[in-house]
């Protein structure tokens, strides 16, 4: 979830190529960013084997696609977004890993690579979440599901529906249309203007814990675990909420992040966490 307007639109596709550079900055420089980063960083490192090829699905600007080369995983990472590709490929070039990513331009519902290709798949920064369809959504896992090794790892993150609405709530933002929302999930231009707001984000589909679970489950995947990864910090997401922390020590930031790696496992604080990632097996 990126908070930061940019256009009104439904294309995740577009937006995410206007979106560009943005989509790599917003998880450095800011601790909501900087814990999502770190916590699925912990994740991959306790859950991805030792070495083989990774599918980064859905990639983004490449943050993940970069962290898994530089480990020495062979990696192919699919977007939809060429804005987004074009940055990864710059972002590889600056890193010198570019040799070992692959790059295709696809979508996560038919990624249209090899069965059993991959010794670990990742979905990472809610890619799922902005498949607005819930067959769609179900097609997207069978897909990482599809390419993946037998028990490999599958670590998909999404964005949160009560971490939303919690952010919601305390900004003021989009108050109408919350009801609405919790009732099924879907933040769409349809439901803002409905209540007379702009759509600041894009079409974006906010998950409860138990939904994504389920979804992963009866789509051939076996639920490992299921952590919050901004957690107890969430609201910090807004800019506003963070303006606090400018002055806190390191001392302080640390204890900050400790804290909600302490919690990040708790049902309840996953289903609170802007971004929730779930580990599962094939």
């Amino acid at each position: 979830m990126t908070g930061e307007p940019t256009q009104d639109t439904d294309d995740p596709q577009s937006f995410y190529d206007e979106y560009a550079e943005r989509e790599w900055d917003r998880l450095e420089g800011r601790i909501d960013g900087e814990l999502e980063l770190s916590g699925t960083v912990d994740v991959l490192e306790d859950h991805l084997p030792s070495s083989g090829r990774v599918l980064d699905a859905g990639g983004g600007a490449g943050r993940y696609s970069i962290w898994l080369a530089e480990q020495g995983y062979d990696v192919t990472m699919v977007d939809l977004s060429r804005g987004q590709l074009a940055v990864a490929r710059d972002r590889l070039r600056e890193r010198g890993v570019e040799s070992r990513v692959t790059l295709v331009q696809g979508s996560i519902t038919d990624i249209g690579l090899s069965a059993d290709a991959f010794d670990a798949t990742c979905c990472l920064g809610g890619p799922l979440s902005h498949v607005l369809s819930e067959p769609d959504r179900e097609r997207a896992v069978r897909e990482l599901r599809r390419v993946s090794r037998p028990d490999s790892p599958v670590i998909v993150s999404v964005m949160g529906l009560l971490g939303a609405v919690q952010l919601y709530l305390v900004t003021g933002h989009n108050l109408e249309a919350l009801p609405d929302l919790l009732e099924h999930g879907d933040y769409t231009s349809a439901l803002l203007e409905r209540y007379g707001y702009e759509n600041e984000f894009t079409a974006t589909h906010f998950f409860r814990r138990a939904e994504l679970e389920s979804l992963l489950s009866r789509n051939g995947l076996e639920v490992v675990t299921t952590a919050g990864l901004e957690g107890l910090a969430s609201p910090l997401h807004d800019e506003r909420l963070r303006t606090d922390l400018e002055t806190v020590t390191e001392a302080e930031l640390s204890a900050l992040e400790r804290t909600v790696r302490r919690t990040a496992d708790d049902p309840v604080v996953a289903d609170l966490s802007i971004h929730m990632l779930a580990v599962a097996e094939a």
